[in-house]
């Protein structure tokens, strides 16, 4: 197996972590210093989700990233380092992105279908398998084969998941008012009913 393969697929439990990739993914900024004199001038300079994290634990994950080809540095001209992610770090971020990926629970219901259909062919059954898992994952129902259906507002973590698995052309996602058989549809969402507005 390629170290790559094998960087990709080790789990990292800290959510640390997790926290330090995800927030180089989306693209927010970190500087470290070597110089003592300015670690705790660069640190302030932080924005607060970088300070939330131990300054030392954090300087331990970039090293052990930086050993595991997860990020790169760029040397500034005031003698600090941007931490970058890698191609491979990148990937190592986005699997934990949509690892966390959940769908938001409304106040209240504002009596719309999600609906999310799918005819992807047998050459890629794998990405068809792995998007009929993940639609489990985060709550849809299947109502018929390659036919799922959420009632709350989810489009962006659709496309997300679509995205991810590089299958756009083979889904359709779509909102609908009327819908036949909504009374068993309810019965199958009713695990939310003390959450949202009676249906």
């Amino acid at each position: 197996m390629k170290k790559k393969e094998k960087s990709l697929r080790k789990k990292i439990k800290s959510p640390a972590k997790r926290k330090t990739l995800l927030l180089l993914q989306a693209g927010i900024a970190l500087s470290l210093t070597p110089s003592p004199r300015m670690q705790s001038y660069i640190f302030k300079q932080l924005s607060r989700e970088w300070r939330e994290v131990d300054k030392q634990y954090l300087y331990r994950i970039i090293k052990e990233f930086y050993h595991e080809r997860l990020v790169d540095w760029k040397e500034n001209s005031d003698d600090s380092v941007s931490i970058v992610l890698t191609e491979e770090g990148k990937e190592k971020a986005l699997q934990y992105k949509i690892d966390e990926i959940e769908i938001k629970i409304p106040k209240q219901w504002d009596n719309k279908w999600r609906i999310v259909l799918f005819d992807i062919p047998e050459k890629r059954r794998a990405a068809r398998d792995a998007l009929r898992r993940k639609l489990k994952e985060i709550g849809f129902y299947e109502m018929q084969k390659s036919v799922f259906v959420h009632p709350f507002y989810c489009k962006d973590e659709v496309d997300f998941i679509i995205e991810f698995f590089n299958i756009r052309p083979f889904i359709r996602y779509a909102e609908v008012i009327n819908i036949t058989n909504e009374a068993q549809l309810k019965i199958q969402f009713n695990h939310l009913y003390t959450i949202v507005n009676k249906w």
